[in-house]
């Protein structure tokens, strides 16, 4: 199906998930499709997530807004399921002002959605560095307060967007936070001996954090988001009766899913498809169309396993080709990710507990130049041979991939925008994914331009 033909249907949702350990491209993705939706959606992480667009050359990275921001036609939500840092927001809204992109008019945001503040921040950084004190493997954290978020909102403690219109209920509920949190720091985790960073510093006295600069600073903050509170369900579902196509935007990727990923080497969110309802306040019943995003190879930020790792850090290996013709460094750390061969039984494992509709492939382009590609097909685990991905990190690291060798192409790829007009061993290679994960390929991106798009069949089709 080309777009010259392709007719949307109306009312229609789609889910986009990443399908391996995240920064599959899913923010290039989230933007093409958003031609055809009125509302974007994030349902789940926090800025711990990092979509880079490029559009017409320029690079635009986004941590919590959704990527539909970029189409000024488009509303954009921020779901009850994100954790949210309003520092961070409102960093994220100026920066894109500066670009002359409208963000306050289109942007709603959840009032239950549980705040990010410096606490737990500071809890994070203290956790992973005391980690490296005993000795024993980080999670690979991003430190930014994510993890203990999410704890707060379990244990229904949690501040939330809501509380900050009533100054005096927030400041009552901070205080018995920071009377928790605190004593954590200090007690367990030698906050008092730790130095902070710049951004952190302002809030800390003798590794406590103090409750006036976080009260002020929240309450000066209020004042700018008040204008984009909203019952986030409600105008999802009012827009979904009137006849809007919707989009929503996983962060992360599956295999980081706290029940489905790699555990404990995980985030602390649900990731899966099935969270978009839950995340955003809509039934299951209104998500159509599952579009999981992979890469044509893998990789991975921080710790865990990683069944078909390559020496990624030696030039001349295609580990190496992955890393520096794909630019592998993370969007919100910059950190540099490892590069492995493509996993179909990982993905295997993706689409069962996704029930994904259809693949888009993306940096397809980045496997240019390589004469021989391997696909893991399953693996040896205690002598047994299985086709999909075990779950859990014990069980994962102890598995042996079992590869197939496929020739690779010399012909450039990038920006193809016809599937015909793909190398031969390239269009075989797309094929090969099919058959062994049992997913229909939809969509290939063949560069990071917006326009450098293959479509298949669009996951808004009537």
């Amino acid at each position: 199906m080309s777009e010259n033909n392709f007719k949307a249907q109306p009312g229609r949702n789609v889910v986009v998930v990443g399908t391996q350990w995240g920064d599959e491209g899913k923010g290039k993705l989230v933007d093409w499709l958003t031609e055809t939706a009125k509302g974007v959606v994030r349902f789940q992480g926090g800025h711990n997530a990092g979509h880079t667009l490029v559009i017409n050359g320029v690079k635009t990275a986004l941590h919590l807004i959704p990527s539909g921001i970029m189409r000024p036609e488009v509303k954009c939500y921020i779901g009850n399921g994100v954790v949210l840092s309003v520092t961070k927001l409102l960093e994220e809204i100026e920066g894109l002002e500066k670009a002359g992109v409208e963000v306050r008019s289109r942007l709603r945001i959840s009032e239950a959605c549980p705040l990010i503040l410096p606490f737990h921040a500071a809890l994070d950084i203290a956790r992973e560095a005391a980690k490296t004190r005993a000795g024993t493997e980080k999670i690979g954290t991003t430190g930014r307060g994510i993890g203990p978020a999410y704890e707060d909102k379990i244990a229904r403690r949690a501040l939330r967007v809501q509380d900050l219109k009533h100054p005096e209920r927030f400041a009552t509920k901070l205080r018995e936070l920071l009377d928790l949190h605190n004593h954590a720091l200090t007690t367990y985790l030698g906050s008092a001996e730790m130095q902070w960073d710049a951004a952190l510093a302002p809030f800390i006295v003798d590794g406590r954090i103090q409750f006036e600069p976080v009260f002020a600073q929240a309450m000066a903050q209020a004042e700018q988001i008040k204008p984009m509170m909203a019952d986030v369900s409600r105008e999802l579902n009012d827009a979904h009766k009137a006849g809007a196509n919707l989009l929503f935007e996983g962060a992360q990727g599956t295999l980081l899913d706290v029940d489905h990923g790699t555990y404990p080497f995980v985030t602390s969110s649900n990731c899966v498809a099935g969270n978009a309802a839950a995340g955003a306040g809509v039934g299951p019943g209104l998500l159509h169309y599952v579009l999981g995003i992979t890469k044509a190879y893998c990789t991975r930020v921080g710790g865990g396993p990683f069944p078909t790792e390559l020496e990624w850090e030696k030039e001349g290996t295609p580990g190496y080709h992955m890393a520096s013709i794909g630019a592998e460094r993370g969007t919100t750390t910059g950190r540099s990710r490892r590069c492995g061969w493509f996993d179909a039984a990982l993905l295997k494992r993706s689409a069962q507990v996704n029930g994904l509709s259809g693949l888009c492939i993306t940096k397809l382009d980045v496997l240019d130049g390589l004469t021989e590609l391997k696909l893991c097909v399953g693996y040896e685990l205690d002598g047994e041979q299985i086709d999909l991905l075990p779950m859990g990190a014990d069980e994962i690291s102890r598995c042996k991939p079992i590869y197939e060798t496929l020739p690779g192409w010399t012909d450039s790829s990038v920006g193809v925008t016809r599937h015909q007009d793909l190398p031969a061993n390239a269009q075989a290679y797309l094929k090969r994914i099919e058959e062994v994960t049992g997913v229909p390929v939809h969509v290939v991106s063949t560069s990071p331009d917006r326009d450098h798009t293959i479509l298949l069949q669009h996951p808004y089709a009537a």
